[in-house]
């Protein structure tokens, strides 16, 4: 491969500089951090914007079986030009604007008796990710997304991949079903309503904040439930007249996990992609076996669903809701404000 003009200088990137928390105290905006460059199959992109995401606390808390070195980029959602192609790559591929499906697959043996549910690396956690002035990229990991705005494109990418793979892959949603969406501040919680809100579902969701939930009313929620740290799985049933909800989408976990599981319908899909309050939930078996409901996790989502989702963005059909748009110097206040639980909305750095 010829060396690329681009990695013969070091580039300007928002770091966490050691593992701890509060993350923010630990994230510098430095200008001379290592330049990236493609090897095969790869691409250099350079960075027009870049949302956060709960992925970005973690990382920088520290994460359970998992070595990570600092100082370290983090950034899963990343949208720009590309620069530069590596080896077996199309060099058509050099000017377009692309958006990064950060879930690289990990090859394996296949299994016939395997449930599909590949091993997966992802480029902001395994390794240096999108919060830089450029990142390298798997050219079978990007879609050229035209002349879409960046900073939205960015913020749409991961939260709703993700969404998308919860109800529609996992949890199988069909028009009609009822759907309870909790915590619906966050960027996950609310491509979960707009997706749920595009197949024809009702909607309930939950925030221990008013004035979220006054927000989630202004994006379509059809009933609001305001968590104030007891069980309100009643008024979820009293909402749907005792019957309960037939899905449940949480990335709450722990603090809520029981509430959940006594708000759903008999048949009913409990369906996780997270668990910002912990995860070592209590549950009541006994109200899973005697209803038969169905308990699922979902990560991510591969390349397939990525284009069915970027298709409806493309289209105007699902859109992301934006909290914020931060300069990159003042990267340390995008995660400041992620950190404080207070966003409605993705957090996004402009580059």
């Amino acid at each position: 491969m010829r060396e690329s003009p681009y990695n013969r200088r070091p580039m300007k990137a928002i770091v966490i500089t050691r593992q701890g928390a509060p993350v923010a105290s630990n994230v510098q905006f430095v200008e001379d951090y290592p330049d990236p460059s493609p090897g095969p199959g790869e691409m250099l992109v350079a960075t027009e914007a870049a949302a956060l995401n709960q992925l970005d606390l973690w990382v920088g808390r520290g994460l359970p079986g998992l070595e990570l070195t600092y100082p370290r980029v983090t950034g899963a959602d990343g949208c720009g030009r590309v620069l530069e192609v590596g080896a077996n790559v199309d060099p058509a591929w050099v000017g377009r604007r692309v958006l990064l499906n950060a879930a690289v697959p990990v090859p394996e043996p296949a299994h016939p008796e395997r449930v599909p549910a590949p091993e997966i690396t992802l480029i902001g956690e395994h390794s240096d990710g999108c919060l830089a002035e450029r990142f390298v990229a798997p050219a079978d990991n990007v879609l050229d997304i035209g002349e879409a705005d960046p900073v939205e494109a960015a913020a749409f990418g991961l939260t709703f991949l993700t969404a998308w793979r919860m109800l529609i892959t996992r949890a199988r949603l069909r028009p009609g079903q009822r759907v309870l969406i909790t915590g619906i501040g966050g960027g996950v919680s609310q491509a979960l309503l707009a997706i749920a809100r595009y197949v024809g579902c009702p909607t309930i969701v939950t925030s221990r904040h008013q004035s979220k939930l006054e927000q989630a009313r202004a994006l379509g929620a059809d009933h609001v439930v305001l968590d104030t740290g007891g069980d309100w799985s009643r008024e979820v049933r009293g909402i749907t007249g005792g019957r309960g909800v037939d899905v449940v989408a949480d990335s709450v976990g722990q603090a809520i996990h029981v509430s959940c599981i006594r708000a759903l319908a008999r048949g009913g899909v409990f369906v996780t992609c997270g668990c910002t309050s912990g995860p070592d939930a209590r549950t009541d078996l006994a109200r899973i076996f005697w209803n038969q409901l169905s308990v699922l996790g979902s990560t991510m989502g591969d390349m397939g669903e990525f284009r069915e989702i970027v298709s409806l963005f493309q289209r105007g059909m699902l859109r992301p809701t934006i909290d914020s748009v931060h300069e990159a110097r003042n990267g340390q206040a995008a995660f400041e404000r992620l950190e404080s639980s207070e966003q409605f909305g993705k957090v996004v750095v402009r580059w």
